[in-house]
């Protein structure tokens, strides 16, 4: 019955441990497109259209245009982009590619996904996706790991004869994330996140002054401090485990108590 108890209560602490972290492996919410949805893209860095993940942002343009949206991924997110390119009825061969750019205008790889796709004579469409790696909340400056902040997306035509440049098309973008939870965390933290303006910004609250901040954009729950995250819980889960099982080894080798056999002491 003692063995009962102690594995009883072993599952149930797992159990209530367990709840919060398979809802932080969960894709995160996908926000409702409510008409605000951007309807054109930047040209450049400097002007790329802000969208929030979730949103299905479009846009016109002609073949040959850079097309540049921004938004905002938080540490231990995984993020998703994907386009849909909309072609004329009439066009030839040619090739399309996203590209993604962290706060630092640094070309984050692919951890899987179609980043560059030809689209044959006569495709009405072409889509493209690019899952990136788990955004960290702390590197090492030398590395290249995505790090909370802004993110880039730059769609455009890599390869096409010149008598195609200038036909019109349109564009669909679309954010998704992942949140990784524990499994990505990192010991430590960036003082701020990744955005354009940040310095501007912080300087303004030194100063108590108002000044512009070139980006707006930030999670829904604000950026994270990186220190949290479900790791601790599954620490805690398994330093009680271990105790629960040291006390049923103790309990099943103890035995009854004294064997019959031994004399009892003077």
């Amino acid at each position: 019955m003692r063995i009962t108890r102690v594995l009883g209560a072993a599952l149930l602490a797992l159990g209530l441990a367990a709840g919060p972290a398979a809802a932080d492996s969960s894709p995160s919410p996908s926000a409702t497109d409510d008409g605000k949805a951007p309807t054109q893209a930047g040209t450049s860095f400097r002007t790329a259209t802000e969208i929030e993940q979730g949103q299905q942002a479009t846009a016109s343009a002609s073949t040959g245009d850079y097309m540049y949206w921004s938004f905002p991924a938080d540490a231990g997110q995984r993020p998703t982009v994907k386009a849909t390119v909309k072609l004329p009825e009439t066009h030839g061969a040619q090739t399309w590619q996203i590209d993604v750019y962290d706060g630092l205008r640094r070309r984050q790889s692919c951890q899987y996904g179609a980043a560059t796709r030809t689209a044959a004579q006569g495709t009405s469409s072409v889509e493209l996706a690019c899952v990136l790696r788990t955004v960290r909340a702390w590197s090492e400056t030398w590395a290249n790991d995505p790090l909370p902040g802004t993110y880039y997306v730059r769609l455009t035509v890599v390869n096409l004869a010149a008598s195609g440049l200038g036909q019109p098309v349109s564009a669909e973008v679309r954010v998704d994330s992942k949140d990784i939870g524990g499994a990505a965390a990192v010991d430590g933290s960036l003082a701020e996140p990744l955005v354009p303006g940040v310095a501007v910004k912080s300087q303004a609250k030194e100063d108590d002054s108002k000044a512009a901040v070139l980006s707006s954009l930030e999670p829904d729950d604000g950026w994270s401090s990186g220190w949290w995250s479900d790791r601790w819980v599954w620490t805690a889960v398994g330093g009680l485990l271990a105790a629960l099982a040291g006390i049923g080894g103790y309990t099943l080798t103890r035995g009854a108590g004294r064997p019959s056999r031994v004399p009892p002491s003077v």
